[in-house]
């Protein structure tokens, strides 16, 4: 009998890269997996599989150093690299070893190979259900049965972890159990604190590297403290889809672990959500594993109102891209563009661009200072991160709590800037009234609509004010512009800025915001420096033009709003069906719902839960695009009316942590909650 250890080894782990080539002692971590495992007195020979990207090429290097065979094969298909390895050294029986199990002993691990032998079975193993601790798992099978395997597994399961196809279909199987259950304690290597455990234990029998596990088990007795990596589960890589995983990663080497707050995982449902996507299109996204979800959520952040990867749109980013993005001169299309703009807006004469929301925030109040020669700004909404916004907080820790986030620190914000920017909530003229009389404001910035619509000519009331003192006023749009009008939501209430502000659908996904504004107001933007090499490229008002004459044609911003509409009746038909408080909010392409309860967190978290189960990327909040169809939204409301009736069973006493596989989800932006 030709029995065949392969070790399964890699550089690029996804949750802590390069972890077999760390170091303990002088000695990488497969150097010492691999002498432990020599110890063995069945396996004829030890082989390493890896895969073929060449970040493995320093593993192969030092592995092959050692004397040892090394194969490589498919990334993802590891089944496939098990079975042609086994195939090339002609295996009978084939032994799975990990790599990140540095403490492997090899007695256990002919324990269990004696136990395939005199059984004369087709699989294994000490994990089916463990009771040794985890890095210790060993499996014995068959070559027939990993060929059958290899022949017959479709499923990625399968097809990336080798072996549970076999457990499945394979009848003639043992496990060996030891005689206490101690698969509590964790000595594999997946993350930072793993390695600080098992670095500490190798330190604690330095030099000596092949003592027993049961060595380690005494160790642990003696020093529980030592082992403090307790909280991570075990099998945990197995159960996590590759977004958590790389979501991990992400955290290490990533402040926050996201660019971007709103898509932050912990803002939906803490250590599930699938956090990456690999492709979109519509209101479908995909995510690292090719799981298909429909988005019913943030919709890219309100980004793309025609849809993920709009045909026409990514047709005319495509040929900008072919053509060349960047050059020494100037794109046409920004003028092209600016001129669309100038004719959706009639009132305005000029036009900037910028990238961002946050970076056309504060090219708007750099300007509007800029023109009416005062610093102070007023605000109201939500209005980027930029320090002139942050310094609200300067003031008073919370100036920002009802416009965006409760709690926000100021670091890093210079403290000159306190008294700059005074807050005041829509639709209370009086106090903004009051703030302009006090404090020399020379802008007013505000979202021209929040969750409710503008009550006692607020708007209006705003201009007059504005025009009166000589202060600018600004309208913020790159969050409503496009999606109940052709162009700003202002048009509703017939009111004009003297800036007005666009993002996010601008660009249908791609990066274009643009600030729009009368003549005598922008041309102080002369007055200062404002600049930046990016807001030259081409892409963005490359698909900015396409993505309104799109817009134009299909009338989007009708459809959307229509959508929108229908999703706040059916809310509101779940809500009186199950007998929850809700409060409905948002304007109709960017419909809210919250619920008046003290577990309203908890609630979110559930839908979120419970939606993902079925497919759908939802919460409480829908940002509406085309590809929204009625059949669509009606599968999501019948998906949400059970958790609604769950909802209503905790209402009346059921404990809703019952319910929930994870922590409940952060806080979000206060005004979208």
């Amino acid at each position: 009998m030709n029995i065949v250890a392969i070790v399964q080894a890699r550089m690029g782990s996804t949750r802590l890269p390069k972890k077999v080539m760390r170091d303990i002692n002088g000695t990488p971590l497969i150097g010492i997996l691999l002498k432990r495992l020599s110890l063995s007195k069945k396996i004829e020979k030890i082989i390493l599989a890896t895969s073929e990207n060449i970040v493995n090429d320093p593993l192969v290097n030092y592995v092959r150093s050692l004397g040892y065979s090394v194969e490589k094969g498919s990334e993802n298909n590891v089944l496939e690299r098990f079975y042609l390895t086994a195939a090339k050294y002609n295996a009978d029986i084939v032994v799975r070893i990990t790599g990140d199990c540095p403490l492997i002993d090899s007695k256990v691990v002919d324990d269990v190979i004696d136990l395939f032998l005199d059984n004369n079975l087709e699989y294994a193993s000490n994990t089916n259900p463990p009771t040794f601790p985890d890095g210790l798992d060993v499996e014995v099978m068959s070559f027939k049965s990993l060929k059958k395997a290899y022949k017959t597994a479709t499923l990625d399961y399968d097809l990336e972890h080798v072996t549970p196809f076999i457990r499945n279909n394979e009848v003639n199987q043992l496990n060996l159990s030891y005689l206490k259950d101690y698969s509590n304690l964790r000595w594999t290597v997946d993350e930072e604190d793993d390695f600080k455990v098992i670095e500490e234990i190798f330190n604690y029998f330095k030099p000596n590297i092949l003592f027993s596990w049961k060595d380690v088990l005494n160790l642990h007795k003696k020093n529980v403290l030592m082992f403090d990596n307790s909280h991570i589960e075990r099998n945990q890589g197995s159960v996590m889809g590759k977004g958590q995983k790389l979501y991990k990663r992400a955290k290490r080497i990533i402040p926050g672990g996201t660019m971007l707050l709103s898509k932050r995982p912990e803002m939906f449902l803490p250590n599930i959500w699938p956090s990456y996507f690999s492709k979109s299109k519509g209101c479908k996204v995909w995510d690292l594993d090719g799981k298909e979800y429909v988005d019913m959520s943030i919709m890219g952040i309100g980004t793309n109102t025609l849809g993920y990867g709009h045909d026409e749109v990514d047709e005319a980013v495509k040929e900008t891209v072919q053509q060349g993005n960047m050059s020494t001169l100037n794109c046409p299309e920004e003028v092209y563009l600016a001129e669309k703009l100038i004719e959706i807006n009639p009132w305005a004469d000029m036009v900037r661009f910028a990238r961002t929301g946050g970076e056309a925030n504060a090219v708007a109040v750099r300007i509007a200072r800029a023109a009416s020669g005062k610093d102070n700004v007023a605000i109201c909404g939500y209005h980027g991160w930029h320090d002139w916004y942050l310094a609200t907080n300067l003031q008073s820790k919370d100036g920002l709590d009802s416009h965006l986030l409760s709690g926000l620190d100021t670091q890093g914000v210079p403290k000159s800037l306190n008294g700059t920017v005074y807050p005041f909530q829509y639709n209370d003229f009086r106090a903004l009234e009051r703030i302009v009389n006090d404090h020399n404001i020379g802008v007013i910035k505000m979202e021209v609509i929040r969750n409710e619509g503008p009550e006692d000519n607020f708007l209006q009331n705003v201009r007059d004010l504005a025009t009166k003192k000589g202060i600018v006023l600004i309208f913020d749009e790159c969050t409503t512009g496009f999606r109940e009008t052709y162009g700003g939501i202002y048009k509703k209430f017939n009111v004009e800025p003297d800036i007005a502000m666009y993002g996010k659908a601008l660009g249908n996904g791609y990066g274009i915001t643009a600030i729009v504004g009368k003549e005598d107001v922008m041309q102080a933007a002369q007055n200062s420096f404002i600049s930046s090499t990016f807001w030259t490229e081409r892409i963005g008002p490359s698909a900015a033009l396409k993505t309104l004459e799109v817009m134009e044609r299909e009338k989007s911003w009708n459809q959307i709003s229509k959508i929108g509409k229908g999703i706040k009746l059916k809310w509101n038909d779940l809500a009186l069906k199950h007998d929850i408080g809700i409060k409905i909010s948002g304007i109709s392409a960017l419909p809210i719902f919250t619920f008046n309860s003290k577990n309203h967190l908890a609630y979110k978290t559930l839908i979120t839960q419970e939606m993902l189960k079925k497919s759908f990327l939802a919460n409480t909040t829908v940002y509406v695009c085309i590809n929204h169809t009625e059949n669509l939204v009606d599968e999501y409301i019948n998906e949400l009316d059970v958790i609604f009736s769950k909802i209503k069973e905790c209402e009346e006493g059921k404990n809703i942590n019952d319910l929930l596989d994870g922590d409940i989800c952060h806080t979000g932006f206060s005004r979208l909650n």
